[in-house]
């Protein structure tokens, strides 16, 4: 199965909000006022109904795979059974009782839609956090990891783009990345991570979320568990563990970064990684791995977003909004040694 679906590279034709007014309220009896989110590949929709609260209407690519879809919810289905207390959406029945509507849009194109409950907060990436803030991800983190490991689904070993897994299945994209200094950067970020890959093989697996970054990530400042709301499941996947951690300690990693100031890029991540082993355990291979699988997860936002903007130039602002820092940190870890790299998380 190839790493990337035609849904990251096929245009769809989008779907207004009142035709999005409409299909809610038909299939799920919820009338409300419909805002676009900025998305990378389906249509969504903050849903507001007043007195009934607000809701996240999906209407899904029209390529999306309804297994794939399928094993989100039944996902999210679990760890409402499981772990009722973690911060997660709730997937909503239509009116027929449907876990997955299929509509016929005005385009005349087949898609799936999904209801899910809204979060209130504030996304990671558009405040800040403190260092026990950061360690309260981990732990969420941690649990998350926890209430998915006995969690499986015919679908959940398919190939997601996005899975650090895959990064050497994306090096046909390297000619997308401007020639010069940043696609010499790319290309030894594949080499480094070629040189672990047999051990990256050899990890343990299971479903994991394998999208911690910080639009994902809903937080209150006022509340004491900071951490509201673990949104959008879209690149749940079976992927080894050391993966999942490596993602979400990449996205904490400062969006500016000065050399001569800074000890190293894991400054922040660490602390995520501290509030994750008070409830999970890595073992001394998975620690050495991380940040080559976070050094990895830069490449691979290199090489799919510069992709992605040249098919979607309409929507570049919103692909490569965390594309140029990732710059910046491959210089860093092409500045360090590989027993450097293997050693960052032993401190």
């Amino acid at each position: 199965m190839p790493a990337r679906g035609p849904e990251l590279s096929e245009a769809c034709h989008p779907v207004g909000a009142a035709e999005a007014e409409e299909t809610a309220e038909r299939l799920y009896g919820v009338r409300g006022s419909a805002t676009r989110f900025e998305t990378e590949k389906d249509d969504t929709f903050l849903l507001d109904c007043a007195d009934r609260g607000k809701f996240v209407l999906k209407i899904a690519h029209p390529s999306e795979r309804i297994d794939e879809l399928d094993f989100q919810v039944a996902l999210m289905r679990h760890l409402e059974q499981q772990a009722p207390d973690l911060p997660i959406p709730r997937a909503i029945r239509d009116l027929a009782g449907a876990e997955l509507p299929i509509v016929t849009t005005r385009a005349g194109e087949r898609r799936v839609v999904r209801l899910i409950t809204f979060l209130p907060g504030t996304p990671l990436d558009r405040t800040s956090s403190t260092a026990p803030q950061r360690e309260r991800i981990g732990e969420i983190l941690a649990k998350l990891r926890h209430a998915m490991a006995d969690f499986s689904h015919p679908a959940d070993g398919r190939a997601v783009a996005w899975d650090v897994t895959h990064l050497l299945d994306l090096a046909d994209l390297l000619r997308f990345i401007p020639s010069g200094g940043k696609r010499a950067s790319t290309l030894r970020a594949l080499e480094r991570f070629a040189e672990i890959k047999p051990s990256l093989d050899m990890c343990r697996r299971q479903v994991l979320h394998n999208d911690f970054n910080m639009s994902n990530l809903v937080v209150d400042h006022a509340s004491p568990q900071f951490l509201t709301g673990v949104i959008d499941f879209g690149d749940a996947v079976r992927t080894a563990i050391a993966v999942d951690v490596s993602t979400a300690l990449m996205n904490q990693m400062p969006k500016t970064f000065d050399h001569g100031d800074r000890r190293d890029l894991f400054d922040e991540p660490r602390d995520v990684l501290r509030g994750y082993l008070r409830y999970a355990e890595l073992t001394d291979e998975e620690l050495r791995l991380i940040p080559f699988l976070s050094m990895g997860r830069l490449a691979v936002r290199a090489l799919l977003t510069c992709w992605r903007a040249e098919i979607f130039p309409e929507n570049s602002r919103y692909i490569m909004r965390n594309t140029e820092a990732g710059w910046t940190h491959l210089e860093w870890f092409h500045s360090i040694s590989t027993a450097q790299i293997s050693d960052l998380l032993n401190r």
